[in-house]
């Protein structure tokens, strides 16, 4: 193509993307107009109104997200048709079946990321927009098979606009790539796989984003079937999830509960860590016998015989009678809390057959049945008001709370003996909960079952509070027609837009918080899908949670065996996955690092190569010309180069982060990065923070691996012999000031 066919192209393609945003606000200005008829509309019941109002709400925000980067390319088949890649999909309005625009998930929109000169995909020519807000500023050309005579092609660079979004500084979270999605990742992105979906990469390969964009695309081909449940995204700690908390928004998705392993069970507060041992023990299957056996020794036997005091009759629970009780409630197969009911009734026939033969002694015989019965009644009633009746069963079978149950068996050595559990796992403070509790916390909300009186109290009370916000709510709508009533300048009246027994079912009938406001809210709620990131990290306790959310076992694995640091965590993917989904997971790797440039990753990889021999590292995409730097210093001087390391960078564009041992000022653990990236890292005391665990090393590869351009390194002891070959930055005044 010529310069001057290239100008007329780019001005064409500026008409074409103009047309659609003008088609973009067209829609956007409908649908804005349906929304707002629609909160006064009065037609059908108020759940339905409920459920339109929130269906145009989402119609209209996957609109407002599609305004960036409407259109980012275009695809000219062999045979001379073309199309238009973007955000959304949009349709011509005098023919619905003509696509103007491609959705990025449609499947004729596959080429676009796939085809290759190898493949070209019936495709002889792939177009890539550089845009600036809604303006077209430039486009790229990639020819799959160059037409006859060998023209020239403009600007022909089939990597330029991922080099561009790679060297781009980085903000304050994940940008999402669907503009750049490479062939190795779109393979993954668009796999048809009802089960689990492993998905392993060396630090950069993308495979966080990548199980993010499967997620909008599950939901883009799957949406009724996904939406009902949502979809959960578990990472490894708050600062991550508000790092990657914009993709999905951003590709107009927002049915999606985003928690930490931590937060699984609602409400609970994780205030602790575990020693390496307690972690251990506790994300071991192991512990599920010592959970059973700690609930088995509250179901006691007394004794001695305890005395209940009736009104004519003294009875006794004996060692016997329990026993039989105990079995009964056993066998029922019933949770604790809900066997009690058994328990407590073998106990009551017990006592109410010995009192009846006591009580009647030469008088009442079984024969005298209506007689019989009703003292037994007297008898039940007199045993449900007796304190001492109460407190026994108390004793014997108490109602357990996960929490009670947990913290009362962590401080005591006597219930951690008789549990068959590990000292270790004693503490003083049993209720300062660890995230490795979570789970523990979670297998006993089964083990126990609820509290059925605590719950039909919980129930009535919600139900007098609906009564009267209903109440309340009809009293406000009177008010204020009353007030209308005397003022005749109102256009808008609150009866036009509710009726009084409308806004009163609005309280009784549905509860009208967003999906992932219930979701996240409802330990019992079950997802449709759920994303795992940091994999590697989760106990196998840790997954038998995460298979209770999802019945339908549909996840997406992201993770690295080679970075785990937790001691409980996955040695192997067929370990964990196995013994949930046998033969229904899929592995998949990726190889491409697209956030590292080489020179630092001939650094990271040195180092894995001593602790994961047989791991291979990931191929960077790039080479940034900046080599890596480490300096010694002293301890008095170690505070000075932090500080001009901060500052140097505070004068560039991007973020940058310093990584360090724990105890250093000015510094966060590498566990705290997992998952981030920076475009400078300053990595302080790389020998304590191998030296801090068993996973040391699996903590200095994460902290060199989170620079996108710059890293540096300073230490105060000898460089680990991994490390020995970064170029030494001479003196402290030369700190952070590397091109």
């Amino acid at each position: 193509m010529s310069i001057q066919g290239h100008e007329d192209d780019l001005r064409s393609e500026r008409s074409y993307v103009a047309g659609l945003y003008a088609r973009l606000d067209t829609e956007r200005a409908r649908v804005k107009a349906e929304y707002n008829s629609a909160l006064r509309g009065r037609d059908g019941s108020p759940m339905e109104r409920e459920f339109h109002v929130r269906a145009l709400d989402k119609a209209a925000k996957r609109l407002d997200v599609a305004d960036n980067g409407l259109c980012f390319g275009r695809l000219d088949t062999a045979s001379g048709e073309h199309s238009y890649i973007g955000r959304i999909g949009i349709f011509d309005e005098k023919n619905e079946f003509e696509p103007l625009l491609l959705d990025w998930r449609a499947p004729a929109s596959r080429a676009f990321y796939v085809a290759t000169a190898a493949n070209p995909e019936n495709i002889r020519r792939r177009r890539q927009f550089h845009t600036r807000g809604r303006r077209v500023v430039d486009f790229t050309d990639e020819i799959l098979g160059r037409p006859d005579g060998g023209e020239q092609v403009v600007g022909e660079d089939e990597d330029a606009a991922l080099l561009a979004a790679v060297n781009a500084p980085r903000g304050d979270g994940m940008r999402d790539i669907v503009a750049t999605i490479q062939a190795e990742q779109d393979g993954i992105i668009r796999l048809d796989h009802p089960g689990v979906v492993v998905i392993e990469g060396g630090p950069g390969t993308g495979k966080t984003v990548v199980a993010l964009h499967r997620v909008a695309y599950l939901l883009y081909t799957q949406r009724e079937r996904m939406e009902r449940h949502g979809v959960l995204v578990v990472g490894p700690n708050p600062a991550f999830l508000n790092h990657i908390g914009r993709v999905l928004p951003s590709l107009g998705e927002s049915a999606v509960v985003f928690t930490t392993t931590g937060d699984l069970v609602p409400g609970l507060r994780v205030t602790a860590e575990d020693t390496p041992q307690a972690m251990r023990d506790k994300g071991s299957l192991k512990i599920l016998d010592v959970l059973a056996a700690a609930v088995a020794d509250r179901q006691r036997l007394p004794e001695h015989p305890l005395s209940i005091d009736l009104a004519d009759v003294t009875v006794r629970i004996d060692s016997e009678t329990a026993q039989w009780a105990r079995q009964e409630a056993r066998e029922s197969g019933l949770p604790h809390n809900a066997a009690r009911t058994v328990f407590a009734e073998i106990i009551t026939y017990v006592l109410t057959e010995r009192a009846i033969a006591r009580i009647g002694q030469g008088w009442l015989t079984r024969a005298d049945r209506e007689a019989w019965e009703q003292l037994r009644a007297d008898l039940l009633a007199e045993l449900a008001e007796n304190d001492k009746f109460t407190a026994a069963l108390d004793e014997l079978w108490p109602v357990l709370t996960p929490e009670t149950l947990l913290a009362e068996l962590y401080s005591c050595p006597e219930r951690l003996s008789a549990a068959g559990a590990d000292p270790a796992l004693l503490r003083a403070d049993g209720d300062a909960w660890t995230v490795s509790d979570v789970p523990l916390l979670d297998e006993l909300i089964d083990l126990l079952g609820r509290d059925k009186a605590a719950d039909e109290a919980a129930e009535r009370a919600a139900e007098r509070e609906r009564k009267a916000e209903a109440e309340y709510a009809a009293g406000v709508l009177d008010t204020l027609i009353k007030r209308e009533d005397l003022n005749d300048d109102i256009g808008l009246l609150a009866k036009d837009m509710l009726y009084g027994e409308d806004l009163a079912d609005r309280f009784v009938e549905r509860d009208t918080r967003e999906l992932v406001e219930r979701a996240a809210a409802d330990r019992d709620w079950t997802y449709r899908h759920v994303v795992v990131d940091e994999a590697q990290e989760l106990s196998e306790m840790d997954w038998r949670v995460l298979m209770r959310r999802c019945p339908g076992r549909s996840f997406t694995v992201v993770g690295d065996l080679a970075q785990r640091r937790s001691v409980a965590g996955a040695t192997s993917w067929d370990t964990m996955m196995e013994p949930y989904v046998p033969g229904r997971w899929l592995y998949r790797s990726l190889t491409v690092n697209y956030r590292t440039p080489a020179e630092i990753m001939t650094v990271a990889a040195a180092l894995l190569a001593e602790f994961a021999p047989g791991v291979q590292p990931p191929e960077s995409v790039r080479a940034s010309g900046v080599q890596p730097w480490s300096r010694r210093v002293t301890e008095d001087e170690l505070h000075t180069a932090i500080a001009e390391f901060v500052r140097d960078e505070a004068d560039r564009d991007g973020t940058s982060v310093v990584i360090g041992p724990p105890g250093v000022p000015g510094t966060v653990m590498a566990s705290e990065t997992k998952g981030l990236e920076f475009d400078a890292v300053l990595v302080v005391e790389p020998e304590r923070i191998l030296a801090d665990g068993p996973r040391g090393a699996a903590e200095l590869y994460v902290a060199l691996t989170r620079a996108t351009q710059r890293l540096g390194v300073l230490h105060q002891g000898p460089l680990p012999q991994a490390l020995t070959g970064l170029a030494d930055n001479g003196t402290l005044a030369q700190a952070g000031k590397q091109p």
